[in-house]
């Protein structure tokens, strides 16, 4: 079964986050499919090619091409096309139950400070909890650093 964190945002944007999260899944050598609304791919994109002038974090998207040879896959479907062990999931999108199941770990990362976002990852946490999940929670705290809750 699927090991799914969520990562309360309070100190820090997706975009101070996310690329960090991404090194270490790269530096464990694991694929992630990166779900994001269709509106945000190619800014985050964007992103993770400029985040950075010191590193490299080898991503594509469907504009780049070449899916099966890309680490890290931007998309908005839950095909997984770059055979990835691990999902992250951003900005409110969501996967179905048996999407979320084929990976060996799930990142939910979601705006602590923006009502909707909130309730909806609480709305997910029960979702997966009563699936069988192993479900865990992290909170930013007032430094920066997350910090696992019970």
């Amino acid at each position: 079964m699927s090991r799914i964190d969520f990562y309360h945002l309070q100190r820090q944007t997706l975009e101070e986050v996310l690329p960090k999260l991404l090194q270490k899944a790269y530096a464990a050598d694991k694929r992630v499919l990166l779900k994001l609304p269709t509106e945000k791919v190619e800014e985050i994109n964007t992103l993770l090619w400029t985040y950075n002038d010191e590193s490299f974090l080898p991503h594509g998207s469907k504009k780049d091409g070449f899916a099966e040879e890309q680490p890290i896959w931007l998309t908005d479907t839950d095909n997984n096309a770059n055979n990835a062990q691990f999902l992250f999931l951003a900005c409110g999108v969501q996967s179905e139950v048996e999407c979320v199941a084929a990976f060996e770990r799930v990142f939910n990362i979601f705006d602590g400070n923006n009502q909707t976002a909130l309730e909806q990852a609480r709305q997910l946490w029960k979702i997966y909890k009563e699936a069988g999940f192993e479900v865990h929670y992290w909170q930013q705290t007032s430094t920066g650093s997350w910090e696992q809750k019970v």
